[in-house]
């Protein structure tokens, strides 16, 4: 044991358990204490599950894995217990990951744009691995960090540049003027970095980053650089229920590494997964503070029955005040469960029905078009798979707190 996760840290439960079943327990102890706080429960056994699929998967491949998708201490010191890397986007989520004992050496600041003061921060405190796909970001870290070791930001030129992530990288054609523009400024290049996202599914796209990764290993070493990192990015789906699994992604990965960065050439391979990590192992609970029902008869209704649920829902919901590189859940695509006191029945028809954050918030529109059941206020609603970018970085959010999050653990994962 590493020291970073203790029994303190979470609930010991049997083998066998589901999040489903503690979050059922909860609820019950909620009602008696009329307590209608949301709050997640954590299924850090499937975290470790991940973590052993992952390794095996993937033998050559070092996880990162990027705070920003989930910012909670139980994450942090659970991938840090099973020795995983951090990938931090600023001084905040780095001063968080050191702040339970993960040193610098462990940490990559992996932003594309970084602010000045952040980079003396990550230099003073031991972060040395950082990347820069521009004169711009190369200059700052050069005058701000000059020991650190960077990774060139890469983007194959043949990926569409609709892609959301072909805003991060240089294209092959930049390579070498920023090589060389590092030469100049004494600043030293350990490899490249290059990030798919969701074109990580496609095996084709992921082969042909790979390549362009190997040309520009080839550039650096014709400079001089002793070039020994290359970080494939994330992109691994969190649910099963994607278009390819994730043995089928890791066997496509493998394969292109294979051919362009063989077993023994000395090159370290990293990740930096992040929704693969920790999104089945979240549930959240919220409860209905407000309901108003819109008659069908009404001209331009469409019979939805508006429900407000509890504030601390909306804090789940990353803004640009709390995390702006962080998207918002796509509730579209999560599971929805009504606690066990209603479901839907001959008794109990469903209706369409829209779910709301906090009153006087109208930019906390969660979803629309749900089939629930007549529910009334006070009443729960489940929602499995919440892990990715649901965690807001700050304490607060516009006044809500933060929901709690229960961490649960079988014995034979710990």
């Amino acid at each position: 044991m590493n020291g970073y996760l203790n029994e303190s840290n979470f609930m010991m439960v049997e083998e066998g358990f589901t999040t489903r079943d503690l979050l059922e327990n909860l609820l019950v102890e909620l009602c008696q204490a009329s307590d209608q706080q949301a709050f997640f429960v954590a299924d850090l056994g499937d975290i470790v599950k991940k973590h052993l699929r992952f390794l095996k998967a993937l033998p050559r491949v070092k996880p990162y894995f990027p705070v920003k998708c989930n910012c909670s201490e139980g994450v942090i010191r659970l991938l840090a217990e099973l020795e995983a890397g951090f990938a931090c986007t600023n001084k905040a989520e780095i001063a968080r990951v050191q702040s339970i004992g993960v040193p610098g050496d462990k940490i990559f600041y992996s932003s594309p744009c970084k602010q000045v003061a952040h980079i003396k921060y990550a230099a003073s405190h031991g972060v040395r691995l950082l990347n820069f796909d521009n004169e711009v970001e190369l200059s700052k870290v050069a005058r701000s960090h000059p020991g650190a070791g960077l990774l060139l930001g890469v983007t194959a030129d043949s990926i569409p540049s609709a892609h959301p992530s072909a805003t991060f990288g240089t294209t092959l054609k930049s390579c070498r003027l920023l090589l060389e523009a590092a030469k100049e400024q004494a600043v030293e290049v350990v490899g490249v970095s290059f990030h798919l996202g969701s074109h990580g599914l496609e095996p084709q796209a992921f082969a042909q980053s790979v390549a362009a990764a190997q040309l520009a290993f080839e550039m650096g070493t014709e400079l001089g650089y002793q070039m020994h990192l290359l970080d494939i990015g994330g992109g691994v789906p969190g649910t099963e229920d994607t278009r390819a699994r994730f043995e089928e992604i890791a066997a496509a990965i493998n394969s292109a590494l294979d051919l362009y960065f063989p077993d023994g050439c000395g090159v370290e391979i990293i990740a930096t997964p992040g929704r693969y990590y920790v999104t089945s192992a979240f549930t959240f609970a919220a409860s209905i503070t407000a309901r108003e029902e819109v008659p069908a008869e009404q001209p331009g209704s469409d019979a939805r029955r508006p429900l407000c649920i509890t504030s601390a829902m909306a804090s789940t919901v990353p803004s640009a005040a709390s995390c702006s590189t962080a998207p918002a859940p796509d509730l579209g695509c999560t599971s929805c469960f009504i606690s066990p006191l209603q479901r839907p029945s001959p008794e109990h028809p469903s209706h369409s029905s829209s779910l709301r954050g906090p009153p006087g918030r109208e930019e906390d529109r969660i979803a629309d078009g749900l089939e629930l059941p007549e529910l009334q206020v006070g009443e729960w609603l489940i929602f499995e798979d919440m892990g990715a970018y649901t965690i807001a970085a700050s304490s607060s959010l516009g006044g809500c707190p933060q929901p709690h999050i229960t961490y649960a653990m079988s014995r034979v994962a710990w």
